[in-house]
């Protein structure tokens, strides 16, 4: 088959549509106030925790959760605390097979996670502390390493014996 000119037809572009984004759970604790918005003489500690699933809801569309969990810490006392799972619906359509799930588990979180760190960096200023502005996150080698995790996972329950 060809278009016409004897050339072979194009194939149709990759598509990444984002039809919704929304926050599932949303959670700021702050235990200690208030004596945790007194000046504090020392910077907190800082502990942030990221992850990403993927649901598949029909052939084209994807829901994409972007998990992260901070805690702040300073002499040992939590000044605050929050969980926040936010997520997006994508359509993906024209996208090899072989392509999908990075696309899916690295493109998406990326286009989600400016929204999210604007949801955290209120809530922390809401709590009365400076909004916690979060760095840029790698999404390539956070998608390499839950790989080579599940690669070595799969390694060791498949050397065991039956």
């Amino acid at each position: 088959m060809t278009n016409g000119n004897g050339a072979p037809p194009e194939q149709a572009p990759p598509q990444l549509n984002v039809l919704a984004q929304y926050t599932k759970d949303l959670s700021f604790e702050n235990p200690n106030a208030p004596s945790s918005l007194a000046p504090q003489q020392q910077q907190p500690a800082i502990n942030i925790q990221i992850n990403v699933s993927a649901n598949n809801l029909a052939q084209n569309e994807f829901e994409v959760t972007l998990s992260i969990e901070g805690k702040a810490e300073n002499a040992d006392k939590v000044m605050f605390s929050f969980e926040l799972a936010y997520a997006g619906v994508f359509r993906i359509v024209n996208v090899p097979q072989e392509q999908l799930h990075p696309l899916v588990m690295i493109e998406c979180p990326r286009l989600l996670f400016p929204f999210a760190r604007e949801i955290i960096a209120t809530a922390v200023r809401d709590g009365g502390f400076p909004p916690l502005m979060l760095d840029p996150v790698d999404f390539v080698g956070l998608y390499r390493q839950n790989m080579e995790r599940q690669a070595a996972a799969q390694a060791a329950s498949g050397a065991k014996p039956s």
